[in-house]
């Protein structure tokens, strides 16, 4: 710990930022004095467990406190914030690793994977906005120029925000990220950042490092990041797309048998139980009312929404919802909103499930499933992914693998809040009802 202390100090750090991530999958945390950090490493930073989300935690007695302690693998200097370093904390209450953080959710998730020699690794793969408030207190794209039909991979809109994403590519490279490519995405005002794979639980803390830095050099530059997953109702939506493997050592278990797949066996199990849960995986993996207007398939702006609205798997399919790839798969269901602790741990169980239950993942499909018909998708024997929040948690609710893998306390708290989400949305008024029924009958 002395040396950890002094190291810091001698890179100019006096103040730790102790972060955890509550059930929505948002940063939280405290500043605690470097001369403190013996304190984070061994008790924690204390909360009041009551005030996070999801913790479901008393008011009084020793179970009201909740400490975020130190991982000393994620300390890391924040260049933005001069003097601070972040460490990421797991979840412990009265003593013990509290069921229901997140974090400590994935662990137990990835203890499963190393009991039997493996682990997982994921490229977790970010799209985002970056918007202003306009006239009227309404959302639009921080620039105002980009209104292509087709914006994916617009080079007259990309260099107008290079100042924020080249001090975007600087901060995340300072802080130990691969950032492999930046790109304009399909609608406006989005785009997407791609940073090297990693260890599953890496990958997370990777994604939550990004979304801190994002948040503040956007702030710095009065604009708006944003993980909301469809802003724009005629546009694309802002996925969180999963690259997923599992290893043994150095040898990918998923790399393909030669029988001219692109997965092995214990892959293809992998896949089939991720497909079996997939209505489940849905409520954590498309946790908002607002995922379900991605959720679709259709015509937008740009010709399409790319994301999959059907249960099947194909062959760098990306219309359907895991895309199988040379020793690794795509799961591109997850949207930007989602707790990528959570993703992952549910991912990892319905995995194991496959894998238990020897499941088969059916046929590939290798055609464009978002211009099949209803008709033909059931002809092909082919689900459909929850239309709706409250279709998803009741999907949730029935699956015994999934909320085995978040705890009881988590699941709990999940559906209760999740479910009064969607009632507030369902009684609410808008806009759209107003201009369609105030003066129709």
């Amino acid at each position: 710990m002395n040396v950890l202390r002094e190291n810091l100090h001698a890179q100019g750090v006096h103040t730790l930022l102790v972060q955890f991530t509550d059930m929505h999958g948002v940063a939280k945390g405290k500043l605690v004095p470097l001369t403190h950090l013996d304190g984070v490493l061994t008790l924690g930073a204390g909360f009041a467990g009551p005030s996070i989300w999801g913790t479901g935690l008393p008011r009084t007695g020793p179970r009201a406190e909740y400490y975020a302690r130190g991982d000393t693998a994620t300390v890391q200097p924040l260049p933005w914030m001069p003097g601070v370093a972040r460490i990421v904390g797991d979840g412990f209450v009265d003593g013990q690793p509290f069921e229901a953080c997140p974090r400590q959710v994935l662990r137990r998730a990835l203890a499963r994977l190393a009991g039997r020699g493996w682990q997982l690794r994921t490229g977790i793969e970010p799209e985002f906005f970056l918007l202003r408030r306009g006239e009227g207190g309404h959302w639009r794209p921080a620039d105002d120029h980009d209104r292509l039909d087709k914006p994916s991979y617009d080079l007259k809109s990309l260099p107008r925000q290079m100042d924020f994403l080249h001090a975007l590519h600087d901060t995340l490279v300072g802080c130990g990220l691969d950032v492999l490519q930046i790109d304009h995405e399909d609608a406006h005002g989005q785009y997407e950042l791609n940073f090297a794979y990693g260890e599953a639980l890496l990958s997370c803390d990777r994604l939550m490092l990004f979304k801190l830095a994002a948040h503040a050099l956007a702030e710095a530059r009065d604009m708006v990041f944003s993980m909301m997953p469809k802003p724009f109702a005629n546009q694309p939506g802002s996925g969180l797309h999963f690259h997923v493997s599992l290893w043994q050592g150095e040898r990918s278990l998923f790399a393909a048998d030669d029988d001219g797949s692109d997965l092995s066996l214990l892959g293809r199990q992998f896949v089939a139980g991720v497909l079996a849960h997939a209505p489940a995986l849905c409520a954590l993996a498309a946790p908002t009312v607002n995922s379900y207007k991605r959720l679709t398939v259709g015509e937008s702006l740009s010709g399409t929404t790319w994301a999959p609205a059907t249960i099947a798997h194909g062959p760098n399919n990306r219309t359907a919802a895991v895309r199988t790839l040379p020793g690794r798969f795509e799961w591109r269901v997850p949207d930007a909103s989602a707790n990528p602790y959570l993703a992952t741990a549910a991912l990892v169980a319905a995995g194991l499930d496959g894998i238990t239950r020897g499941l088969d993942p059916g046929p590939a499909i290798t055609a464009d499933l978002f211009t099949w018909t209803p008709a033909q998708v059931r002809a092909h024997g082919l689900g459909l992914l929850p239309q709706s929040l409250a279709e998803a948690l009741d999907a949730l609710e029935g699956d015994e693998v999934v909320c085995d893998a978040l705890g009881e306390t988590l699941t709990q708290e999940f559906l209760r809040l999740k479910r009064v989400e969607w009632i507030e949305f369902a009684r609410h008024v808008s806009p759209w009802e107003l201009e369609r029924y105030a003066a129709a009958f």
